[in-house]
């Protein structure tokens, strides 16, 4: 009999591989990925610290786009993102995927970011 894999825990398993590799620091952050049914998430972490620095996402007050998860919602949260770190003086950051393939609305986050300015 086929056993069905479980596609979140194979993603969080990528995801622990990933971060084994890179970690975020005071002068170059972690912009971290979550991607959801509904919604997109973005957070520039300091992982010395421990500290969220900066986030984003589809459900902020100050997102105006469409509602729900597209890539022109992703563009929009990467931008957004982008925005509020260079505000706070974060220019370069690691980018980190959260296991999820470099595709569709993650691709399109990240390419947001870049056209706003952060560095990676």
């Amino acid at each position: 009999m086929f056993k069905k894999e479980n596609r979140q825990k194979t993603r969080v398993k990528r995801h622990l591989r990933v971060r084994n590799k890179i970690s975020g620091t005071a002068e170059k952050p972690r912009l971290a990925v979550y991607r959801s049914e509904k919604n997109i998430y973005a957070q520039i972490i300091d992982d010395v610290a421990g500290r969220t620095l900066v986030s984003a996402s589809t459900l902020d007050k100050d997102y105006t786009g469409k509602v729900g998860s597209n890539k022109e919602a992703a563009r929009t949260v990467g931008a957004m993102i982008a925005k509020k770190a260079i505000e706070k003086g974060i220019e370069e950051v690691v980018f980190d995927r959260g296991g999820y393939v470099y595709h569709g609305r993650v691709k399109e986050l990240a390419e947001g970011a870049r056209e706003a300015g952060l560095k990676f």
